[in-house]
């Protein structure tokens, strides 16, 4: 069986956050690195829309997130108080913020894309010429580098695929480079 087979089954083939059984699609939760069944949610067009273009959100929609906020599934809390957190100006989510429960692995997980913090409290990630990285992006290294702890050299023009941001350091990102795990300073790579 798929994904979607899968999640059509976990879901009574019917939308995890609204209850819509129409239209509906796999949404794997950024950031993707868990992926999979655990990783994903089967989702509306409407819920999809909402959560990929804020600009969009009808706060009242979101009502839903009364019940789908209590579901065994990780993926569906995370979007659920991601969701919360985006509309808590409006009063009702904020209560419900308050009423929710996430383990701290699961938390850890919700805030992983910053939603939730103050604009000025996130670390943005730019590469070499200002423009915003983030998690899963490929880049390109623009210089030689010299990895440090091993005589390992990183040479320009090296593509690293599927890189993964410091939230607490905005000039580190990490990646594989010849099957090794290394930091790379966002000065020295290029989003491809």
């Amino acid at each position: 069986m798929g994904l979607l087979e899968d999640l059509q089954n976990r879901s009574g083939n019917q939308c995890e956050l609204c209850g819509a059984t129409e239209d509906l699609k796999v949404y794997e939760v950024p950031p993707v690195s868990i992926g999979g069944l655990d990783g994903s949610l089967l989702a509306c067009s409407t819920c999809l829309g909402q959560i990929e273009n804020p600009d969009t959100v009808d706060s009242n929609h979101w009502r839903c997130l009364n019940d789908s906020m209590w579901s065994e599934q990780d993926a569906v809390k995370v979007v659920a108080w991601r969701m919360l957190n985006r509309l808590k100006t409006e009063g009702w989510p904020q209560d419900l913020l308050d009423m929710m429960y996430l383990e701290d692995e699961v938390l850890a997980w919700a805030k992983a894309t910053g939603e939730g913090q103050d604009a000025a409290d996130m670390v943005v990630h730019r590469d070499s010429n200002g423009v915003v990285l983030e998690n899963g992006d490929n880049v390109v290294i623009i210089k030689d580098l010299k990895v440090k702890g091993s005589s390992m050299v990183a040479k320009q023009g090296t593509a690293v695929r599927r890189i993964s941001l410091d939230r607490e350091n905005a000039e580190y990102i990490e990646g594989k480079v010849d099957g090794q795990q290394i930091v790379i300073l966002t000065k020295y790579v290029k989003k491809l």
